[in-house]
C-alpha cells in the first residue's frame, strides 16, 4: 500500500492522501453523498472526487483532486469561475431526486418540492485549484436537501467575506460579481439577505452535531465553533443596511 499522507486544511480533519486517492472516515450520511457524487461523476460534471468505495479499514475512498485549496483571500477572478461552476453544479444536481428520507450530516431529510441537494460547505477553503485557475471542490460531507440561495449565501459569507467587517464598498462589489458569475439567478441584495440565515444553520448544524457526538464537529470546538459564527453573525445583522444602500 502506498503512504499515508495527511492532508492539510479544514477543522474536521482525517483526510489522507494515498497514491491517486483519499481516504477519510465515514458517518451515517456517507451512502448519501456517496449516491450524489456518483450521480454527479456520471453526468460529467467537471471537479468532482469519484467514489471507489472503502479500503480495509472502513475508510471512503475518493479520487485525490490535483491542486491546492484557495487561502481567505479568493481573487475575483477565481471567486467568478467558482460563480459559474457553482451554477453548473445546480443545474446538474436539480434532476437528482433521491426518493424518501435520508440521512445526511445535518439530520434526516427527505427533498422537497422546491429543493435541490446544495453542498453546503462552498467555501474557499474546500475550492481546489492548478495553474490554470479553479478546478474542483472537495469534502461534501454536509451536502444535502436544501435552495440555490443556500450556497451563494453561504460562499458570500466566506468570500465576499461577509463574516468579517471590511470596507462595505468591496463587499458590495464581490456580491455582485458572485451574482453576475452566477447568472443572475438571484440579486446581490439576495444574496446579501440570505448570508446571516445560512450563517444561522450553520451553528445550529455544528451545535446539533457536537450533541450528537459527531466527531468532526467536535473538532470544530477547537477553533470556537459555533461560538465564532455566532458572534459574527451578531455583528453581520447590524452591517447589512451599510452594505445594502451600496447595492
Amino acid at each position: 500500500m502506498d503512504e499515508e499522507i495527511a492532508l492539510q486544511g479544514g477543522n474536521v480533519g482525517g483526510a489522507v492522501r494515498v497514491g491517486d486517492t483519499v481516504r477519510r472516515t465515514t458517518g451515517p450520511w456517507t451512502p448519501a453523498v456517496h449516491a450524489l457524487l456518483n450521480y454527479l461523476a456520471d453526468a460529467g460534471l467537471a471537479g468532482v472526487p469519484r467514489v471507489h468505495g472503502y479500503d480495509d479499514r472502513g475508510r471512503e475512498i475518493l479520487d485525490y483532486l490535483p491542486g491546492t485549496a484557495y487561502g481567505p483571500e479568493v481573487p475575483d477572478d477565481v471567486l467568478a469561475d467558482a460563480m459559474r461552476w457553482l451554477a453548473e453544479y445546480h443545474r446538474v444536481v436539480a434532476s437528482y431526486r433521491p426518493e424518501g428520507e435520508l440521512v445526511w450530516r445535518a439530520g434526516r431529510g427527505e427533498l422537497a418540492a422546491g429543493q435541490i441537494i446544495c453542498m453546503h460547505d462552498y467555501g474557499y477553503y474546500n475550492w481546489i485549484g492548478t495553474e490554470a485557475g479553479f478546478s474542483g471542490v472537495i469534502d461534501w460531507d454536509l451536502a444535502g436537501p436544501g435552495v440555490p440561495l443556500d450556497d451563494l449565501a453561504f460562499s458570500a459569507w466566506n468570500t465576499a467575506p461577509l463574516a468579517i467587517p471590511m470596507d462595505p464598498a468591496y463587499q458590495a462589489a464581490r456580491l455582485r460579481l458572485m451574482a453576475s458569475a452566477y447568472g443572475d439567478a438571484f440579486t446581490p441584495l439576495q444574496i446579501l439577505e440570505g448570508a446571516p440565515d445560512r450563517a444561522r444553520r450553520s451553528a445550529r448544524v455544528i451545535r446539533a452535531g457536537r450533541q450528537a457526538g459527531d466527531a468532526g464537529m467536535l473538532n470544530l470546538a477547537t477553533v470556537g465553533e459555533p461560538e465564532r459564527t455566532e458572534r459574527r453573525l451578531a455583528d453581520l445583522r447590524r452591517r447589512v443596511p451599510e452594505i445594502a444602500a451600496l447595492l
